[in-house]
């Protein structure tokens, strides 16, 4: 009896034995233990405040895949935008702020993070004579901001935007007006002159496209059969 008692201890013993060694081993395998939702922001807040936003954005990343029920999962999904911003990378930051906006829209972060979509195509605005697509994507963030929370301080900031998303659409129309009209297209430039005038009238050359109107009229007229 005492031999089997004493058998069974043994056999107790090895298998804590081999359970304690491939614990041990699947542990080393593994490396460092997972860091806590506190130590990534905090080590993604310094990244971020250092400059190292590829860093930055990684631990923000890890932070909200890892612990998505976490109190700070929000705050990572925000700074994780904001590290994506900084870098430039605008459509994944535009992308990253509107599910952000999807998945929290009472958060009250909201109009920073309307504004900071208006700035990621705000930032890429080019001069009046090339394309104006995000000129007018720019504009309608900004807009949907300054209706949706009128007194809130990024309203106030975007209003400066809006001014010169409208002066740059207006300078646009003009250069396409006055192109058709070096062009001999008389009538398509006085559809893009008139167009400026109704569309844009505080932004616009104004003396010079009454002035071009003018004249389109004239030549439109000089063109027209004689009766």
């Amino acid at each position: 009896m005492k031999r089997n008692a004493a058998h069974i201890l043994e056999g107790v013993i090895l298998v804590l034995l081999i359970i304690s060694f491939y614990s041990g081993c699947s542990h080393f395998g593994k490396g460092k233990p997972d860091k806590s939702p506190e130590q990534l922001m905090s080590e993604g807040i310094s990244r971020f405040s250092q400059g190292s936003y590829e860093e930055a954005a990684e631990r923000f990343r890890e932070l909200k895949d890892r612990y998505p029920y976490s109190s700070l999962a929000i705050h990572a999904e925000l700074k994780l935008a904001d590290s994506l911003f900084k870098r430039e990378e605008f459509e994944e930051a535009i992308e990253a702020y509107r599910q952000f906006e999807s998945l929290h829209p009472k958060n009250p972060s909201i109009p920073y993070v309307i504004y900071q979509q208006g700035m990621c195509y705000f930032l890429r605005i080019r001069t009046g004579d090339r394309d104006q697509a995000n000129t007018s994507k720019a504009l309608h963030e900004f807009e949907r901001l300054t209706k949706a929370f009128p007194d809130d301080q990024y309203s106030v900031k975007a209003k400066d935007h809006i001014e010169k998303c409208l002066t740059n659409l207006a300078e646009h129309e003009f250069y396409v007006g006055h192109f058709y009209f070096r062009c001999g297209h008389y009538e398509a430039a006085l559809k893009r002159f008139s167009y400026l005038l109704e569309k844009y009238p505080e932004h616009g050359p104004r003396e010079k496209t009454l002035a071009y109107i003018a004249e389109c009229t004239e030549r439109l007229s000089q063109e027209a059969p004689s009766p």
